[in-house]
């Protein structure tokens, strides 16, 4: 758990290197000076019905690109074996299934993002991208042990997404989030979830971020400079799932121990 926090912190308190502040951040500024004013609405507006789609009807078929009842199994063998010899073999065996799905989903994302580039297609490429990210953290989710069907788990995973995004001002105060909600879940505790609203915040938020990055995958060939985005994303989004879950999972197991509960 100490290993974990730390790699949690590191995450946190990560922050662009004077490099890309320099180098990258005054080419961003232009590109999007030149952006069409409409675009942010539009963009807002294509992610939020995206994750419409992916919520309501893409479910099923993104189950469909995994073997869910595998991962269920391997989770239930490795968590048996952490509960009867508790040693980091066993730790790092239970981590292997959420770093594979992570890895696959990167080179998915970079596909599927590069020859939509390629031909010029932005907007289209959304619910796309949108179920790859959902495809990562559900498999990485049921590495854990942790179920995704819940109005609950839904709005954990979208905060998930909203913190990986984040600025570094936003980014804690979204963990802060996560944390209370991951503990009301997990303790079974009464929960309010406006599951609309969040998906609402969670297209804003990830509209902005990916903004520019969106407009130049809508122009042919040059394109392909914007798919490259959708891979970095997946890679952020699914480091950040691994550590919250794992965290999770792992307080889990401190907490059934006789007088540690939290």
């Amino acid at each position: 758990m100490a290993i974990l926090e730390k790699q949690e912190q590191k995450f946190l308190n990560h922050t662009d290197s004077e490099f890309i502040k320099s180098n990258f951040t005054p080419v961003v500024d232009k590109i999007q000076a030149k952006i069409p004013d409409k675009l942010q609405s539009t963009l807002d507006a294509a992610f939020y019905v995206g994750f419409h789609l992916v919520f309501e009807k893409g479910s099923s078929l993104i189950e469909k690109t995994y073997n869910k009842e595998k991962i269920d199994v391997a989770y239930d063998l490795n968590n048996y074996a952490i509960e009867k010899y508790m040693t980091k073999k066993h730790l790092k065996t239970l981590d292997k299934s959420s770093k594979h799905s992570k890895t696959i989903n990167e080179s998915i994302a970079a596909i599927e993002g590069g020859v939509l580039g390629l031909l010029g297609i932005g907007l289209p490429d959304i619910p796309l991208f949108l179920g790859v990210i959902v495809k990562t953290i559900h498999e990485i989710a049921l590495s854990y042990g942790f179920q995704y069907a819940s109005d609950e788990e839904k709005a954990y995973l979208l905060y998930l997404i909203c913190t990986a995004m984040s600025k570094e001002d936003q980014r804690k105060a979204y963990d802060q989030k996560i944390e209370r909600l991951g503990q009301e879940i997990d303790t079974h505790a009464p929960t309010t979830i406006d599951l609309d609203a969040i998906m609402k915040e969670t297209s804003d938020l990830l509209s902005n971020t990916l903004l520019t990055a969106k407009f130049i995958q809508g122009l042919p060939l040059v394109g392909v400079i914007g798919g490259v985005i959708n891979p970095v994303m997946i890679n952020k989004i699914g480091k950040y799932a691994r550590i919250k879950y794992k965290k999770r999972y792992l307080l889990g197991k401190i907490n059934s121990i006789p007088g540690t509960q939290s």
